[in-house]
């Protein structure tokens, strides 16, 4: 039985139209809109920079892709990143950056941070119990994101103080190599204490040499001349030994 030519042509219109609806349709779909990740992890880097860009301080902050596999509804308002105010600053860091409109997203950022700053190095060997002076530091810039140690920055911290161990040339100072204060310094004016079956004999002497309390030394008595053998018992004061 052959279909009739104008039943063939309803039916080629009617599928013609369809199609055509449905490319329609299919042009007029809205496509889901998704978050640059590149934005997300700018902000994470100017949250990090804001926050470790003391004076004096040189940031340089490396992100790491995003998974490709994220898919981060657009964001019709500025992207929020925080960071702990008591955050060390650390080589490997993790930043959470948070669209903060209604039904919004938050992703972690991960990255590289390195801090640089002036800080205090020996200039020549030092050994445990030497005071410091001017000469024996100078500041250079390191990543304290990788001193664990700690750092010292101010040369004021280290004004009469003596190391507690000894520190190749070139070391970094950190505070747990300071000691305490040296107590008498080569030079100084002290008192020499003599003390012997109760009696006890004061005069006025300079120290040879320098020390905590306990420290033995070398003073001369200015009244007789005489070098003798002393110890530090307190800051200008030492114990002649017999």
């Amino acid at each position: 039985m052959t279909t009739a030519p104008s039943a063939r042509c309803l039916r080629l219109a009617t599928w013609w139209s369809c199609g055509m609806l449905c490319g329609a349709c299919i042009v007029a779909t809205p496509t889901w809109a998704t978050q640059s990740p590149a934005a997300v992890r700018a902000a994470a880097e100017q949250a990090v920079r804001r926050h470790y860009a003391l004076p004096g301080s040189r940031v340089e902050i490396k992100s790491a892709p995003l998974d490709m596999r994220l898919r981060l509804a657009d964001c019709h308002v500025p992207l929020r990143a925080t960071i702990p105010a008591d955050a060390a600053p650390a080589s490997r860091m993790t930043v959470q950056v948070k669209c903060p409109q209604a039904g919004g997203w938050t992703v972690r950022v991960p990255l590289q941070l390195q801090l640089f700053r002036k800080v205090l190095i020996t200039s020549r060997a030092l050994l445990r119990g030497d005071g410091l002076h001017g000469s024996d530091l100078r500041a250079q810039e390191r990543d304290v994101t990788r001193l664990g140690y700690g750092y010292i920055e101010n040369p004021d911290e280290t004004t009469g103080r003596i190391l507690s161990r000894s520190l190749a040339a070139g070391s970094v100072l950190t505070p747990e190599a300071l000691g305490g204060r040296r107590a008498v310094r080569a030079g100084d004016h002290v008192q020499l204490v003599a003390r012997m079956d109760g009696i006890e004999v004061r005069a006025a002497g300079v120290a040879l040499g320098g020390g905590d309390d306990g420290a033995r030394l070398r003073v001369r008595n200015d009244s007789s001349g005489r070098v003798v053998d002393a110890m530090v018992s307190a800051p200008g004061e030492v114990i002649a030994l017999p």
